[in-house]
Order: C-alpha cells, then sequence, then structure tokens
C-alpha cells in the first residue's frame, strides 16, 4: 500500500554511495528538490523569460500543472478514472467570474477559494456514481459532467452575465492592492497559487487519508474488510480532486487566457489534463509538472521542425493534425514501454548520473593509492 507514495516523494533506488565519494543524489532531503525549483522559479525565471515565454508557456504550464495535480489526487492516487476535468475547471473559472461580479469588494483570493467550493460540490454530485461504478463506467458518468456544465453554460446567460457572444472578459488581477498586470506578475501570481495547493496535497497524500486512497486504488475489497471507509473516502478523492482543479480553471481563464467562455474548456481539454498525468506518471505529484511541460512545450518543437522542413506547407491545419498522431504514438509508446512516465525516466537519469560522479570521484582516489 505504502509503494505509491513512496514514488512521489522519492526517486528510484540506486547503489550505496562509497565513502570519501559525493553523497548520493537519492540521499537529499525530500524537501531539497522543490525548494530548489522555487528557487528557480521565483529568483532566476522572473528576470530571465521573455513576455512570451510567460504568456505562451509558463502560465499555461503552470495551470495544466495544477489541474495534472488535482486529477492525479484522483486517477492516480484513488484510482478513479474521470473524463470531465476541463467540466470542473470551467466550474471554477464561471463561478470565480460570477462571485467578482455578484459580490463587488470580494477579494480575489477569496473568490477563488469559493468558485474552488462551488466546483467542489459540482465534483462531489458527478462522484456519486463512483459509489456504484468503476472504470470504465464511471469514466462514461463523469463524460457526462463535460457535456451538461458545457451546455448548462451556453445555454443560460446568467453565468456569462447574458453576454451575447458567451465570451466574458477575465477581472483584473488585484490581491492586497497589488495590481498583477504584467505577464511576469501574472506568472508570479498563478506560481504561488500553485505551489501553495501542490504542497498541501502532497502533504494529504502523506497522511492516513492518502493512504486510504491508495488502498482503494489497489484492493476496494482489501481496503474495505481493513476497515477503510470507501464510500466517504471516494468522495473525498472526488472533492479535493474538484477543488483544486477548479483553482486550475479559475487560473486557466483569469490569468492565462484572460477570458472566460465554455469553449476554453472543452473536451479536448479534458484528454489533454489525462494525458499529462499518462506521460508524467501515474500516482507522483513530481510527473504532473513533467508531463504538463511536456504538453506544453511539445507543439511549440513541432512547430519550428516542421515549418523548418517543410516551409509554408507546415501550416497550423497540418500541425494540429501532426500534433494530435505524435503525441497519440507517444502516449502508446508510454503505455507499452515506461508505464510509469516520464518520473520514472527522470529517476533513471538521476541514478545515471549518480553512478557517473561516482565512478569519476572513485577514479582519482585508486590512481593515487
Amino acid at each position: 500500500m505504502n509503494t505509491a507514495v513512496s514514488s512521489s516523494t522519492a526517486p528510484s533506488p540506486v547503489g550505496r554511495a562509497l565513502p570519501g565519494t559525493l553523497p548520493s543524489l537519492q540521499r537529499w532531503p525530500v524537501w531539497a528538490t522543490p525548494l530548489a525549483g522555487l528557487i528557480v522559479a521565483y529568483g532566476l525565471i522572473p528576470w530571465l523569460a521573455t513576455d512570451y515565454w510567460f504568456d505562451a508557456i509558463l502560465i499555461p504550464f503552470l495551470a495544466l500543472s495544477l489541474a495534472a495535480v488535482g486529477l492525479n489526487l484522483l486517477t492516480g492516487y484513488a484510482g478513479q478514472l474521470s473524463l470531465g476535468s476541463a467540466a470542473f475547471m470551467a466550474v471554477g473559472a464561471f463561478a470565480a467570474y460570477n462571485f467578482n461580479l455578484r459580490l463587488p469588494g470580494l477579494p480575489l483570493l477569496v473568490s477563488m477559494v469559493l468558485a474552488g467550493g462551488v466546483a467542489t460540490l459540482v465534483g462531489v454530485a458527478f462522484g456519486l456514481p463512483s459509489l456504484r461504478l468503476r472504470g470504465f463506467y464511471l469514466a462514461v458518468s463523469t463524460l457526462a459532467a463535460q457535456f451538461f456544465v458545457q451546455w448548462a453554460l451556453t445555454k443560460f446567460g446568467w453565468f456569462s452575465n447574458h453576454n451575447a457572444s458567451g465570451v466574458i472578459d477575465a477581472p483584473r488581477l488585484v490581491v492586497a492592492g497589488l495590481a498583477f498586470d504584467t505577464p511576469v506578475l501574472r506568472y508570479v501570481f498563478a506560481l504561488s497559487v500553485v505551489s501553495v495547493l501542490t504542497a498541501l496535497v502532497w502533504r494529504l497524500v502523506h497522511t492516513p487519508t492518502g493512504h486510504h486512497f491508495i488502498a482503494i486504488r489497489d484492493n476496494e475489497l482489501a481496503a474495505r474488510v481493513t476497515g477503510v471507509p470507501v464510500l466517504r473516502t471516494k468522495l473525498l478523492a472526488f472533492a479535493i480532486s474538484s477543488f483544486v482543479i477548479g483553482v486550475a480553471g479559475v487560473l486557466w481563464g483569469f490569468v492565462y487566457l484572460r477570458t472566460v467562455e465554455p469553449a476554453g474548456f472543452n473536451l479536448d481539454r479534458s484528454f489533454q489534463i489525462l494525458f499529462i498525468i499518462i506521460i508524467g506518471g501515474l500516482s507522483t505529484i513530481r510527473g504532473a509538472f513533467l508531463g504538463a511541460a511536456l504538453i506544453v512545450v511539445f507543439p511549440l518543437l513541432l512547430s519550428r521542425v516542421g515549418q523548418f522542413l517543410f516551409g509554408g506547407w507546415f501550416d497550423s491545419g497540418v500541425l494540429d493534425l501532426s500534433q494530435r498522431i505524435v503525441l497519440g504514438l507517444a502516449i502508446v509508446g508510454f503505455l507499452i514501454a515506461e508505464p510509469q512516465g516520464l518520473v520514472a525516466l527522470w529517476s533513471r537519469a538521476l541514478a545515471r548520473t549518480e553512478r557517473l560522479l561516482a565512478r569519476h570521484t572513485r577514479a582519482p582516489a585508486q590512481a593515487t593509492s
């Protein structure tokens, strides 16, 4: 039951470091890698990245990473397959918009928390079938959430303040009098939200509740026999996952797109988030970020390579089709060759680097002796 938890916090085991060699990379404290990442994210990237990097790569990467963290909690840890992630993102975005519109003076962070709460209620409502359904049938029931939410947001103009086009401008990002108007400030805002929620999710999966998630995923009958409250735990997984995904929807609409519209949260978005956790690695927080990085950067790389090889023939239509084909092949390849995703490849790379460092460090010592 503890194997999935350990995979989210510790890389694959490697050989023990020899006396007198460099310390093992795997023996770093658990908090060392996240701390180093935050130092780079807060201390270096704001000074080095351009506005294009913030708007086209970093901000969507953060929003998709947070959505993937939420889905991974539900699917990777609790074993409940969901195809309605974009619906919960849409609920969060539209709820935050309406809270800001209907309640003047409401702080932005409060509206985001309330929007996450609304997404939680919707997630629990559509999570009720998980008490009776499993696997494919549960996936179909969550898919119904995707179509229902999009239909409701399009059908009832109240959600978009009766805007004729259904596309509404997101409110300004203002927290404690500080306006996050520039690309770098919007990036810092998104980074702060993602960091806090990811830390809370990481802490959750190391509590008895997180162990209950894993127990239900591995063997629901055995979990029930050992005293795990299966029904309550399943609904709790849907609730927390929907809250995180709902806040990710606020970041996607308010910080990245800066508009809120149902088309921004379509079925393709749900599959995109699912692909992120498959490619990155299930039941691992780190895999959500690795998978999101690949999903965000991949179209840009494919566009550059395609234009270099085929010139003007490689237009946006060909790019979209090529992206779907290559991404589909990549997912099949990962499922066959490396089901644990990019996080397993990352751990192997760290292990290989450690062995090389140990070998180079040991060689001079043997020569002098």
